[in-house]
């Protein structure tokens, strides 16, 4: 319920799977109930702070590539979740300053998070949030075409959110929809977790019980299949710790649950 003021109530006595999933990853922007919520997950399957850790690192790499080799100077980041450190405008703005980011969601936290903390970091990008919520990909596209290029490439990305949607049908026809509208020689950049890993599978069963909205881990086989018709890029569809890591990172390269790709639209 939104204050008289129609700002967002936050509630501190609830965990949010944002602000656990911040916890998971080393930021500051959760509160007691999140770090209980967070340490009962982490019983469950320790697994998920690797997870959290290296899909920032996918984010990172992911984001960096295509705005140097591949020339990129326009993403859509739909689900972004609370903003943390090395967020998407940050990396694209940091190698080409003129870079325009449009960050998608339809949490009420994270919308109050979004507008102190998502803004340029240089003076000829464009950095903004849009409140919308990814089951309604036509709404996306119609109000993003207000700031980027639709004549020129764009990143589309979905980094671990879909698990969110009630079906994989559902999953589908968001990723479809939104492709179908960028021009060719976009991209779609996404990763999620997958149900090979009991532990991750059992985490998410117990979430359920919190109340929160359940994250559903989908076969990798599912997830391979969005990138149909478009062209993979090197190393394919591999774990997020085996796309292109640093030199830094190659201390962890075996698989975990959660799978990504990158690809350009035909």
């Amino acid at each position: 319920m939104p204050h008289a003021d129609n700002s967002p109530v936050i509630r501190t006595d609830i965990p949010h799977s944002a602000r656990i999933w911040n916890y998971w990853m080393g930021g500051k922007d959760y509160y007691e109930i999140d770090r209980i919520a967070g340490d009962a997950g982490i019983g469950v399957d320790p697994e998920i702070v690797t997870m959290a850790v290296q899909s920032r690192r996918f984010l990172i790499r992911a984001v960096g590539y295509l705005t140097r080799e591949a020339g990129l100077r326009q993403f859509l980041d739909i689900g972004t979740g609370l903003p943390t450190m090395q967020n998407t405008h940050e990396v694209a703005q940091g190698i080409a300053a003129a870079s325009k980011v449009v960050y998608i969601d339809n949490d009420p936290m994270v919308l109050v998070q979004s507008r102190a903390l998502l803004t340029n970091t240089t003076r000829e990008g464009v950095t903004t949030y849009i409140e919308a919520d990814y089951n309604e990909p036509e709404r996306i596209v119609a109000d993003t075409r207000n700031i980027l290029n639709f004549d020129q490439p764009i990143g589309v990305m979905f980094m671990g959110v879909l698990g969110h949607a009630e079906s994989y049908a559902d999953v589908s026809r968001i990723v479809r929809t939104v492709l179908a509208a960028v021009p060719s020689g976009s991209y779609l950049v996404l990763w999620d977790g997958t149900d090979d890993s009991a532990d991750f599978v059992q985490l998410c069963d117990n979430y359920i019980g919190t109340g929160g909205k359940p994250y559903i881990p989908r076969p990798k086989e599912q997830l391979r299949e969005l990138f149909d018709g478009l062209e993979v890029v090197e190393p394919g569809f591999v774990s997020i710790t085996q796309w292109r890591p640093e030199a830094s990172e190659t201390a962890l390269t075996r698989p975990i649950s959660a799978y990504c790709a990158v690809a350009r639209t035909p």
